[in-house]
């Protein structure tokens, strides 16, 4: 696990807009490698937290649909914690402590999406 990342979420507050760079991670087959591939990635979104119980995540809400009061439905996308090789504050408090939280609970209350993205074999294998 990279510690610089590490001290960088510690200096996160919920509702910051960050960016995070990180590698996921596709299997192909090609004559010369046959391997894994690190694909570099770039994802921005508000900082909700780090969630996980086996294999920690940075949680990003990336779109948030506000119904009525304080029900959320929002887009997300989990970065698994040790693949992360840098996080930034792009805009810190981009919304609200308050709004984050009802975010965070609308994550947790399974009302969300996550957004459609390749899903790689590393993927599917796990």
């Amino acid at each position: 696990m990279n510690k610089e990342v590490l001290k960088q979420i510690k200096a996160l507050q919920s509702g910051d807009l960050v960016r995070v760079e990180w590698f996921d991670a596709s299997v192909g087959k090609s004559l010369a490698t046959g391997g894994v591939i690190d694909v570099p990635v770039k994802s921005w979104g508000i900082y909700i937290g780090v969630l996980g119980e086996r294999s920690k995540h940075i949680i990003l809400a990336q779109n948030n649909f506000k119904y009525t009061n304080g029900l959320y439905d929002i887009d997300y996308t989990a970065i698994p914690l040790n693949w992360a090789l840098t996080v930034k504050v792009v805009n810190p408090s981009e919304v609200s402590a308050e709004e984050a939280k009802v975010l965070l609970n609308s994550f947790l209350a399974g009302r969300c999406r996550t957004l459609k993205r390749r899903i790689t074999n590393h993927e599917r294998a796990h």
